[in-house]
């Protein structure tokens, strides 16, 4: 199965300039967790999450408005071709441990976003199937990898 066979589409965007506060409206209009990030060519240039907008504000100390989506995006994205196949982009999402991935063309043009839940839906509507396109303990090992932490934390002892 390829990934273009099951990424959403179209595909929810904001730009580097936006605020975050834009990008919070985006993500609760269409109830999503993620907004791609393009610059001023249309390109993609990142990635923001609900999770990095929160804390974002929270280490900062201001509202969205005041913080643009440049400062806070992941700038460094993993991404897939819409033709490559599904199990390829399973492992890339488990190396990486993100729950998705932007979809590009063979010209590097944003066509669409692959998510774990893409991924998990198709599992479940093969459940059954002989020979499933994914099969679901390959969406637990990946999603067993990507909750693991990405980095340790020291946990306070008492003495």
């Amino acid at each position: 199965m390829k990934v273009e066979q099951i990424m959403s589409r179209p595909v929810v965007t904001c730009s580097v300039t936006d605020t975050a506060n834009r990008a919070a409206q985006l993500m609760w209009d269409a109830d999503i967790g993620c907004v791609v990030v393009l610059d001023a060519g249309g390109k993609l240039a990142g990635i923001v999450t609900d999770r990095d907008l929160c804390m974002a504000a929270y280490t900062r100390g201001v509202a969205l408005p005041q913080i643009a989506v440049g400062e806070v995006m992941t700038r460094t994205v993993a991404v897939v071709r819409e033709d490559d196949r599904l199990g390829m982009a399973e492992a890339l999402m488990r190396s990486k441990k993100v729950r998705r991935l932007p979809v590009v063309d063979t010209r590097d043009r944003l066509v669409g976003l692959l998510s774990l839940n893409d991924v998990a839906r198709t599992a479940q509507h093969q459940l059954g199937r002989r020979v499933p396109d994914v099969a679901g303990d390959e969406v637990v090992s990946t999603l067993g990898a990507i909750c693991e932490p990405r980095r340790s934390h020291e946990v306070p002892t008492r003495s």
